[in-house]
Parts: structure tokens; sequence; C-alpha cells
């Protein structure tokens, strides 16, 4: 299932990324991306995520019941709050409508952090992250949640082993 929402008359970005998803150090590129996992039998809950290509650590992430810019733009705040990057940082996304908004790429302005887009409706131009939420969704082993209170708990939980303890296999 897609959670982007890329019918919008936002600006788009070049893909500066173009797939060089190599790093030579901390803070040089970032991916992010949204997904969705279910409540019950007809309610979701949305992960916004940011993670560092050079250390596979999600410097960033966001839960809501709603998919909009406000949950990019936390993700985005927390990982700026946590790694305080040099301006020159590369950020990749998709060309959905909360990483197009003028609140989103106003706040990469203002930090001095680069935008840059995946092709519409390529998936391979941010496949770490999308490899990263099926490792997530896999090892959480739950498909759907009893209610938003367990799903918040049961990721920020699993997010704090994925950044602190879990072995990557790129690394």
């Amino acid at each position: 299932r897609s959670t982007t929402m890329s019918e919008h008359d936002q600006p788009i970005a070049p893909n500066v990324l173009a797939r060089r998803f190599d790093a030579a150090q901390p803070n040089q590129r970032w991916v992010g991306d949204t997904t969705e996992f279910l409540i019950g039998s007809s309610a979701k809950v949305y992960l916004a995520a940011i993670l560092d290509l050079y250390s596979r650590f999600i410097v960033g992430w966001a839960l809501s019941a709603v998919n909009d810019r406000h949950l990019t733009l936390r993700a985005l705040e927390m990982a700026v709050k946590r790694r305080c990057p040099d301006p020159g940082l590369l950020h990749h996304s998709d060309q959905g409508c909360t990483y197009a908004s003028d609140d989103y790429r106003t706040r990469l302005d203002q930090h001095g952090i680069t935008c840059s887009m995946s092709r519409r409706g390529n998936c391979y131009d941010n496949a770490f992250l999308e490899s990263c939420f099926g490792t997530i969704k896999t090892e959480l082993e739950m498909t759907e949640y009893e209610d938003s209170s367990q799903a918040r708990s049961e990721i920020a939980s699993y997010l704090a082993y994925y950044n602190a303890e879990r072995r990557h296999s790129a690394l």
C-alpha cells in the first residue's frame, strides 16, 4: 500500500541522491519516508522516519494517526535536534505532499539541508528506507495492533532496539 500522496501542485526537487546510497560520514545523506501500521480492523498509525545512510541509524521519527506534513516535520525536527547537521546535508524522500509542502521545504532551507526527491512511483530511489520499514514490520511480527497505545508502545520500543542494539548487515 502506498502512503504517498503525489498528486499535488507543490514543487518537486530533483533526484540529487540518484541511488548513491553510500556516505563517507554521518549526517551526509539522510532518507525519509512514511509507512503505516494497522490498528484493529480499520484504524492506522503512521510512522515517519529519517535514516542516516552512513550509520543506518534512524535519526528522527514520529508517530501519528494522521499522515500529514506535521508528522514528517516532527520526524525532521527530532533528526535535526539529535544530530545538529552542518549545512550541505542531503535529505532524500519521495514526492509526497508531506515532503513537498512549503513548511517542510522551508524547514530544510532553514537548516541548510539540500532537498532531493525520488522519481514518481519509483520505490528503488528510496530503497534503503523501504527495506528498513520491511525489516521493522517483519521483526515486530505484528501486522495488526489492538489499539493505538499498543502500536505506539511497541513501535517506539522497537526503534530504540533498532538503533542501539540490532546488528545491521551493511555495517
